[in-house]
């Protein structure tokens, strides 16, 4: 359209004018949204830092006991040895129980308990008479946690099937 046709057209300038308007509302809404958006972006990024610096800080809080009871046992190192055997027994089950606290509680499985690849993780296969095969035997190292939440599975010796 030539501007001498715009001209005669009052009403096509008005409603372009009304549209650029419009576009340059609706582009500067875009630009506050996504300025919006990345501002919510870097701050739960910041806070999710920070809840874990929380967390990290609170499983920490509770290994301090231990830790000073650990101390303790060395500043005896020279008294007598039974004495420090049940020390030492003693913080650790103190450590036990601050894992079991924070959700990673200790797995010791007993002699019998059915092979779980889950919970498990073989280290040998022996056999073993009168033992069901596909049974733990012994605990080699225990784990830590269950399910979704384990730190590290049981390392067993497992009943192999036997000969005899």
């Amino acid at each position: 359209m030539t501007e001498e046709m715009a001209h005669e057209h009052p009403a096509v300038d008005d409603e372009t004018a009304e549209l650029r308007k419009r576009v340059a509302e609706l582009e500067n809404r875009w630009l506050i949204t996504a300025a919006d958006y990345e501002n919510f972006r870097k701050r739960t990024a910041r806070d999710a830092e920070h809840v874990g610096d929380l967390e990290r800080a609170k499983a920490a809080a509770e290994w301090l006991p231990v830790l000073d009871n650990l101390d303790s046992a060395l500043e005896h190192a020279d008294a007598d040895p039974i004495a420090i055997v049940e020390g030492l027994r003693a913080v650790r089950e103190q450590a036990d129980a601050v894992m079991a606290r924070l959700g990673f509680a200790r797995r010791d499985d007993e002699a019998g308990t059915p092979f779980d690849p889950a919970a498990h993780e073989a280290v040998s296969a022996v056999p073993v008479p009168g033992a069901v095969p596909g049974t733990v035997v012994r605990t080699v190292r225990p784990g830590y946690g269950a399910g979704e939440y384990q730190l590290r599975p049981a390392a067993v010796v497992v009943a192999a099937r036997s000969d005899r």
